[in-house]
């Protein structure tokens, strides 16, 4: 299909989708005016209105619905027929969206997305850092990296590692120098938790007893580790905070590590795509290159991949 022909009615399916051009020009990093030229170009290439126009917002016409149709029908073709085109070529191409929580993006992803760039000239990366919900099909997501356990089963999940949870305060914190190993001793403080953290069971277990030790419930909610990591980091209390992303902290002496012999359980990290027959080789190569440079961060506890 025609690439401007594609555009346009890609530029008219997400203003419907969005309810009016403003909304539709911000996803698509287009003007206003430029989606409301769009607009008119395909109304007048078929001599009648798409949309019924007010102050308030836009609904379609009969032949607004119809067009609608067809063209969720054209671009589903099209995208099928680019897909089966990258699985011919055997080399990645295109724009590849991945979507990721924003604590990767203090260094987990500089490997993998270096190599990417490095051995397909051809893929143009698009990354997002967000710790809230999306709807990867809705997006128009390729790829998202993901905390498990997950349930929605109408997306492909595709394991990639597991990875620890850990106690850690900062150095200059009272538990940096008194008790900090023993879990008892965390109760008299301010434990910082995010949002997504209830997904897991916070307690602890001693590895060589197998005791079990519950932890309190946070006094502190935050919907973004990094902002986690950085309030543990000023002293406001500690947190449970993910192994990989702090370890160049606990290694420069900025974080102390508590309670060591004592672990949370594991969790995962998975490349989620949507539920497609095909899996175009952009995506395939961006799983292999995190697969790969997940596995190393895994194996090696020294390997500091955060930033310094």
């Amino acid at each position: 299909m025609n690439s401007k022909i594609t555009r346009a009615l890609q530029v008219f399916v997400k203003t419907v989708d969005a309810g009016n051009m403003s909304h539709a020009a911000a996803q698509l990093n287009m003007t206003a005016s430029a989606v409301s030229q769009q607009i008119t170009k395909l109304e007048q290439d078929i001599d009648l209105s798409l949309f019924n126009r007010n102050t308030r917002k836009l609904t379609l016409t009969e032949a607004g619905e119809i067009y609608y149709a067809s063209a969720q029908q054209l671009l589903a073709t099209a995208e099928r027929a680019q897909q089966q085109l990258e699985q011919l070529q055997h080399t990645p191409s295109g724009r590849l969206k991945i979507v990721a929580p924003i604590g990767f993006g203090g260094g987990l992803l500089s490997q993998p997305i270096k190599q990417l760039t490095e051995r397909f000239p051809k893929v143009e990366l698009q990354l997002t850092l967000t710790d809230e919900p999306f709807d990867i099909i809705a997006a128009g997501v390729d790829l998202a990296i993901c905390i498990g356990p997950l349930h929605d089963s109408t997306l492909i999940a595709r394991h990639l590692a597991d990875w620890q949870l850990i106690p850690c305060v900062s150095s200059a914190h009272p538990l940096a120098q008194t008790g900090s190993e023993n879990p008892q001793a965390l109760t008299a403080h301010t434990l910082i938790g995010h949002v997504n953290s209830k997904r897991l069971a916070l307690a602890l277990t001693h590895e060589h007893s197998g005791e079990s030790c519950s932890l309190d419930e946070p006094r502190l909610m935050v919907n973004n580790m990094q902002t986690v990591i950085q309030l543990t980091l000023d002293g406001i209390g500690y947190g449970m905070l993910p192994e990989p992303e702090v370890r160049h902290l606990i290694a420069a002496g900025k974080l102390k590590r508590l309670c060591p012999q004592w672990h949370l359980p594991h969790y995962s990290v998975y490349a989620v795509t949507p539920h497609r027959d095909a899996v175009a080789a952009k995506t395939r190569a961006a799983i292999d290159s995190l697969r790969s440079w997940f596995e190393q961060v895994s194996a090696d506890p020294h390997l500091c991949v955060g930033e310094s």
